[in-house]
């Protein structure tokens, strides 16, 4: 929010990992939802968060969209792979027939209580059967009720373009590192009628190669020193977090003293 960007994209494949588990539909729903509830709540932007295929039938897929309202966020995309899932990079994933994708979102959009919630739909279909049929069941999905349509793993920008003449909602691009796709600039994606790029696992990648680099640093030199410089400092974690205004809460509530007790602000937080 602060760096000016428009939104915030909560990826499934990061909360996978940050549980410890490869992106394969292993996590929960409520792991999902209580973790995207509590990043959403962190900002004033819409915050979009992956929600797999659903996590399950139709009928959880309507649950999913309501817990996820009640959560706080601003949207969700569903996907119409197999479940398990896998990586929308990877090679050998499976699709689900259309009319299995199509009930989904329709159960999405059915469940949906406050209008302005998006619901998404994402398509591997293109590495499965190409980008014809991509563009296929992109129309399908937007018939089914999807507000906007998230093309998995294209190629080029012929193909964004593609699935732009195919659908008259927003397209999104995904712009992952070491995938299928080039990494296209923002601009390049938008002359191709793309209105919305995520970096889903950018930030991840960068903060873990950056700790991978301070423990050799620790285990070859005996201290963390030489990592420093790169670090972010106390006072700007203090400045994220809001510490000042939470001391000042305090401070506002407990201005009174309490019989038996100490009164210096150590004893007193106690």
């Amino acid at each position: 929010q602060e760096k000016g960007f428009d939104g915030v994209y909560i990826s499934g494949a990061v909360l996978a990992n940050d549980l410890g588990l490869p992106d394969i539909g292993l996590t929960t729903l409520t792991e999902v939802t209580v973790r995207a509830g509590q990043i959403a709540r962190m900002t004033d932007l819409p915050a979009l968060v992956d929600a797999d295929t659903g996590f399950g039938e139709p009928m959880n897929v309507a649950r999913t969209i309501q817990e996820l309202e009640n959560a706080g966020l601003a949207g969700c995309h569903l996907e119409d792979q197999v479940n398990p899932k896998r990586c929308g990079h990877l090679d050998g994933k499976n699709v689900v027939d259309q009319e299995t994708a199509v009930r989904r979102i329709r159960a999405a959009a059915d469940a949906r209580r406050d209008p302005d919630f998006l619901i998404m739909a994402r398509t591997d279909i293109r590495a499965v059967e190409g980008i014809r049929a991509a563009q296929e069941r992109a129309k399908a999905l937007v018939d089914a009720g999807a507000d906007a349509i998230f093309p998995e793993a294209m190629a080029t920008l012929e193909e964004f373009a593609a699935i732009r003449a195919a659908v008259d909602v927003p397209v999104l691009a995904n712009m992952t590192e070491f995938g299928k796709s080039e990494l296209f600039t923002t601009r390049q994606l938008q002359d191709a009628g793309v209105n919305m790029v995520i970096y889903p696992v950018t930030l991840l990648r960068s903060a873990m190669a950056a700790a991978e680099r301070t423990l050799e640093a620790i285990k070859a030199q005996g201290t963390q020193q030489a990592a420093v410089p790169d670090m972010l400092t106390r006072s700007r974690l203090y400045e994220l977090v809001d510490y000042g205004a939470y001391n000042r809460f305090d401070t506002g509530i407990f201005n009174f003293q309490v019989p038996g007790l100490e009164t210096d602000r150590t004893n007193a937080n106690l």
